[in-house]
């Protein structure tokens, strides 16, 4: 793809690596959603998905580069993007320096959790992993307006994780494959706060000095960073959609 250097290049590979882990995962919506990483220098542009394409089509090559200011800055690329998805993102990038990629999800379990009152429950060892540490963001509408960006970060602070209250999930990372496993494991805890709840059975809860522990445990152990899952799951994609990476 024309003379991209190579960092760009793995960031563009590892991000549409995500795109086709979303919808491998069920954790796609149509055309809708978005996953963006930021690439390297002062400008704080971004790699998002072109507005139109499946999460299974996303290839390295189709992601575009977006500014701050939602211009598309590959003269030879047309593409449209999620207007939505650039207000997100882009106020993620404007506040957190560490933030180099941003997911954002509308999952069943993710908006089943996001429109219950007592928001993630430590019901299990994916959402302890969590625990105490999940932003929450009030429903504003659809996110087309750019001055819900500042109440936006106000809300993330300095959490990676965040639920969007009767709209999705959104996980912050240092890395693409950190989001991910960030997002992968939210994800998870929703499914399972949704099955644990949803016939009215009585539920059991750790101790908060338990939760707390466990959440210690995951991250003294640095398991959103470790690289292996992800070597994994990319070793996955070269067997089942290899055309990730072009």
């Amino acid at each position: 793809m024309g003379n991209v250097a190579a960092e760009e290049w793995k960031t563009r590979c590892d991000l549409a690596a995500a795109y086709r882990l979303i919808a491998h995962f069920g954790m796609d919506d149509l055309i809708f959603t978005h996953l963006s990483a930021r690439l390297p220098g002062k400008e704080h542009h971004f790699l998002i998905n072109p507005y139109g394409m499946m999460f299974d089509e996303i290839t390295a090559s189709s992601l575009v580069v977006v500014d701050l200011e939602t211009h598309v800055l590959e003269e030879e690329d047309e593409s449209e993007i999620n207007t939505a998805g650039f207000t997100i993102h882009s106020a993620v990038y404007m506040r957190r320096d560490d933030a180099r990629c941003v997911m954002h999800t509308h999952t069943v379990a993710g908006m089943a959790v996001a429109a219950q009152e007592q928001g993630l429950l430590p019901l299990s060892q994916k959402s302890m992993s969590h625990y105490r540490g999940v932003a929450y963001h009030d429903y504003e509408g659809l996110a087309l307006n750019l001055d819900e960006r500042e109440r936006l970060v106000r809300d993330l602070g300095d959490s990676d994780v965040m639920i969007l209250k009767n709209h999705g999930l959104l996980t912050v990372g240092r890395t693409v494959s950190e989001a991910f496993l960030n997002m992968y494991q939210l994800e998870k805890a929703c499914r399972v706060q949704i099955s644990a709840t949803q016939g009215g059975q009585k539920i059991t809860l750790p101790s908060e000095d338990v939760a707390a522990y466990t959440a210690s445990q995951y991250k003294h152990n640095h398991y959103n960073q470790d690289q292996r899952p992800w070597a994994a799951l990319k070793r996955r994609l070269d067997r089942i959609s290899p055309g990730y990476a072009t």
